[in-house]
């Protein structure tokens, strides 16, 4: 199920790596965060190489909605009351940077890429106390937005909060352009890392600097990122004769749903569930049905799905991978906010390896211990791993590789899924998505 993105647009194909190398910095991973690390990297005179898997933007970027944007939810006030008010403004100041840098490079390069500066809206069916609460604290960490219970939405809203400033995109457009000023390797598959040096399955590269912009990290110890977040799957559909909606828009409630246009099409999403957890399927169906409930007479051009990690406590791991591993540095759990989440990302760690810094490292540093809140979602974690690894001992179910969970068959997406840590499989047993690093070997 290809999104309008990859069925659009086609990124030119780089080669494998095919000899033993060494580089400044190595970054696995070839998606948005990867691409444009190494690009920030460069820019600031550092040699940087990146490896990925199979093909350039073959992952989780392909399947974005492409959303600018620093409203993530109902967060800030989440963040005030967890890091405090400070902490919460260097978040809120490190996305607003993010959205100016694709601003800056899309204008600078003159890529075309269906770039739009737009609002973006949190609206609710049920509950506008959380909107004004939501709004009130973005007021006092610096975002630009208003209340109103007016909307381009066809059905009527208790409330809403508008951010001024963001922004949507074509990704596939942009990065297509930004992988030409990288040295990147493609079909090339990182097996492991060894201190300073990156084992693919054919050759070695030693490098300073080791960067795992893999979406999820696979390396489990150290850093234990398999149980600080997990993995949920939201759907799309791209809709035709649709009214049609300048900004996007986000839905706070249980079922809500999220809208945005690209061209003459309306991205309608929603679905969201925990990989794994879908054993009944009927996502797709869900939003077809509200589809020809809110737009009666529109039509389906194509579907696909996407991939998110959450992290415990809702804000990315971005820095340095675990205390112990100084030179080792890590992009992930972007939410379901990749686009600023990476560009903050490579902008954050490009500093923090060229000067040994960044104003925003305390708030997004791996190694955070302030968030007392996070105890019960990582508790919630090791229940659930716990739950995946003893499901059918003693019978012949499909487990993951990765760490032995019992995978549960998505029947949207004709997948085997991890409801442990979220790795995928095809129906064959072939490897769609990480931390895995091989098939399913009993298929």
């Amino acid at each position: 199920m290809d999104s309008i993105w990859s069925k659009t647009v086609q990124i030119r194909e780089k080669n494998a790596l095919n000899r033993d190398m060494e580089a400044d910095n190595v970054i696995i991973g070839g998606g948005i965060a990867g691409i444009l690390t190494a690009y920030f990297l460069k820019k600031k005179g550092e040699n940087a190489v990146l490896v990925e898997a199979a093909r350039l933007c073959s992952g989780q970027t392909k399947n974005t909605t492409a959303k600018i944007t620093l409203q993530h939810g109902l967060i800030y006030h989440k963040l005030i009351e967890k890091i405090g008010q400070e902490q919460a403004a260097l978040y809120a100041e490190a996305n607003r940077n993010a959205i100016s840098a694709y601003k800056n490079i899309i204008e600078e390069k003159e890529i075309e890429c269906q770039f739009r500066e737009c609002s973006s809206y949190l609206y609710t069916w049920e509950d506008e106390e959380k909107i004004i609460q939501e709004m009130e604290a973005a007021e006092r960490v610096g975002i630009d937005g208003e209340y109103t219970v007016k909307t381009e939405l066809p059905f009527e809203v208790k409330g809403a909060v508008r951010f001024y400033g963001q922004a949507v995109f074509n990704p596939l457009l942009f990065l297509g352009r930004i992988a030409e000023e990288i040295e990147a390797y493609e079909n090339t598959r990182v097996l492991t890392v060894n201190e300073n040096e990156v084992i693919t399955e054919n050759h070695k590269i030693k490098a300073k600097n080791i960067i795992f912009a893999s979406h999820y990290p696979f390396i489990n110890v150290p850093g234990f990122y398999f149980i600080r977040m997990h993995q949920e799957r939201s759907y799309v559909v791209a809709l035709k004769n649709t009214k049609q909606m300048d900004h996007i828009y986000y839905g706070i409630d249980k079922g809500g749903l999220s809208f945005r246009k690209s061209g003459d099409l309306l991205l309608l999403g929603g679905g969201s569930h925990r990989t794994g957890d879908n054993k009944e399927g009927g996502k797709y169906r869900d939003l077809c049905l509200q589809a020809e409930k809110i737009f009666p007479g529109s039509r389906e051009v194509c579907r696909w799905s996407a991939q998110d990690c959450m992290p415990a406590d809702g804000i990315p791991y971005i820095g340095r991978y675990a205390a112990d591993k100084p030179n080792w540095y890590v992009a992930t759990g972007f939410h379901k906010w990749g686009m600023t989440g990476a560009m903050a990302a490579a902008q954050m760690i490009s500093s923090l390896i060229t000067e040994g810094r960044s104003p925003y490292e305390e708030v997004f540093t791996p190694q955070r211990l302030f968030l007392q809140a996070s105890v019960a979602n990582l508790l919630e974690e090791g229940v659930e791993s716990v739950k995946g690894l003893s499901k059918g001992v003693f019978s012949a179910v499909p487990r993951c590789p990765h760490m032995g969970c019992a995978l549960e068959w998505n029947p949207d997406e004709l997948s085997w899924d991890c409801p442990c840590h979220g790795s995928r499989f095809d129906i064959h047993g072939k490897l769609i998505d990480n931390p895995a690093q091989e098939d399913m070997k009993d298929m």
